[in-house]
């Protein structure tokens, strides 16, 4: 049997360590590595694609919001990803599970309730705490959660940085493609998202982030 691959991805260290710690109280035979910031999650990921689970922070260096999240699920979508956030409401779970995570596991859990929810998705499930409803009443969010996921992984690097403020020369060099590339990236954005604009693209992310669309046709 293959050695069972897993992934701790947040920036803080001591964090990274108190669960790896959990981790190997159940699976010391599995081979953990840790990443401190998207960049270095994707050199491994890219090293090699075999992996079990990937354990995803939100707040990480060179991501904001879902963004990590997107990035990975549409470069890796056969890696099982869960994610590890302090933030823990209602809205932010639900995001999660839309954008294609496999569980959502607060940073508050017990080591028991990590080792239950670690086991329910390298099995295949779907793992969420206990009163979690998958039913928020927040239909519209869902369905731009829902474009947002058909994004390829450099259509989300683009929104990230239009997001930043970014003009397409920028971005061009940013990604090392020409403008034309950047503006073809942008109209397929645009179509996804079904909005008329970058300015509307930028606040849909945003609004994603918050837990809310507010007006977005008419910005």
């Amino acid at each position: 049997m293959a050695q069972t691959r897993i992934i701790i991805a947040d920036d803080h260290p001591l964090f990274r360590a108190a669960l790896r710690q959990t981790i190997e109280t159940h699976y010391g035979d599995a081979l953990i590595e840790e990443a401190g910031d998207i960049e270095a999650l994707t050199g491994l990921l890219e090293q090699n694609r075999e992996c079990d689970l990937v354990l995803l922070d939100l707040a990480m260096p060179g991501v904001r919001g879902f963004s990590g999240l997107l990035l990975v699920r549409a470069q890796y979508p056969d890696i099982p990803v869960m994610i590890v956030s302090a933030s823990d409401d209602q809205q932010t779970m639900s995001r999660s599970i839309d954008l294609g995570a496999s569980g959502f596991l607060p940073k508050s859990t017990d080591a028991d309730a990590i080792q239950s929810s670690m086991k329910t998705v390298l099995e295949g499930g779907i793992w969420v705490p206990d009163g979690f409803t998958f039913d928020d009443g927040q239909a519209e969010i869902a369905e731009y959660t829902k474009r947002l996921a058909t994004l390829t992984p450099q259509q989300v690097r683009v929104l990230m940085m239009l997001s930043d403020g970014l003009m397409n020369k920028q971005i061009a060099y940013e990604l090392s493609v020409s403008e034309a590339t950047v503006k073809a990236h942008v109209s397929a954005i645009l179509q996804k998202l079904n909005v008329d604009s970058r300015t509307q693209a930028v606040i849909v992310a945003s609004k994603l982030e918050q837990g809310q669309i507010e007006a977005v046709a008419g910005a």
